[in-house]
């Protein structure tokens, strides 16, 4: 079987520039999200660059059997993953108990379920060809969230979980890496129930360079990409900030982002 990169969640912002970054490397694709024509006008942009056209995967990650279905697809195409790029996830903004049970749980199938699955179920053609895990968490796994709880706990599980991996895996030859981005213009803030806002710009990247740090965080094997040198700052100081501190503005920045 020939080596592919799989990314999920690539039909938009961070994903989609995490392909383009991919695809100028030399990796064959893989691109999985729910929208079709948006990853189907992706792989007509990397074809056009010369790259080799991507497989397409239109598949609902928060559907219980999305990774048995993504297996079946990489089997019918005779590839196998030789790194895989976990991307997907979304957020709600408001107070969890307000919010659509539902749809909170629907994020916690995308955010955590799927990409524990997704980490797991490749392993062994991981370790065949040496290659690796990029789980994308973000800068809010690193605190807790009042009003937008749900999603600061599930990017402080994808940091533990694959900070976790990248021990567990580094003997069999397989990197793990978690990238932890700050604010990414991009659609995640729509999605969210965000209303238009302006982030500072030192903490603030475009997509284009969060995807090129992430790539050369997997390549040299670093268990942390934190892009930005902002971003970085706000990481370490949050250990010396009392946390009543930190919940009191976490909750009162997010609280007022849905008014």
């Amino acid at each position: 079987m020939r080596p592919v990169t799989l990314i999920t969640g690539a039909s938009a912002g961070i994903g989609t520039a995490l392909a383009h970054v991919f695809a100028e490397n030399g990796h064959e694709l893989v691109l999985i999200a729910r929208r079709e024509g948006r990853l189907a006008e992706l792989a007509d942009a990397i074809a056009a660059r010369g790259h080799k056209r991507p497989i397409l995967l239109p598949v609902d990650l928060a559907k219980p059997d999305a990774v048995d279905r993504i297996g079946d697809v990489l089997m019918l195409h005779d590839v196998e993953p030789d790194t895989v790029v976990n991307n997907a996830g979304f957020g709600l903004v408001g107070a969890a108990a307000e919010l659509d049970h539902a749809e909170e749980l629907t994020m916690v199938d995308v955010n955590v379920r799927a990409l524990t699955d997704l980490s797991l179920a490749f392993v062994p053609s991981l370790e065949r060809h040496k290659g690796g895990i990029l789980n994308v968490a973000s800068v809010a796994g690193f605190l807790p969230g009042p009003g937008m709880a749900v999603y600061y706990a599930s990017k402080a599980y994808v940091l533990s979980f694959s900070e976790a991996l990248h021990q567990e895996l580094a003997p069999r030859g397989v990197r793990v890496t978690v990238l932890c981005p700050g604010p990414v213009p991009s659609e995640f803030q729509e999605r969210a129930g965000i209303r238009k806002e302006h982030y500072p710009p030192v903490i603030t990247q475009s997509a284009e360079y969060v995807a090129a740090a992430a790539y050369r965080g997997l390549k040299q094997g670093r268990r942390l990409v934190v892009p930005g040198l902002g971003n970085k700052l706000v990481t370490v100081l949050l250990r010396f900030i009392p946390r009543r501190l930190v919940l009191a503005a976490a909750g009162a920045r997010n609280l007022r982002r849905t008014r």
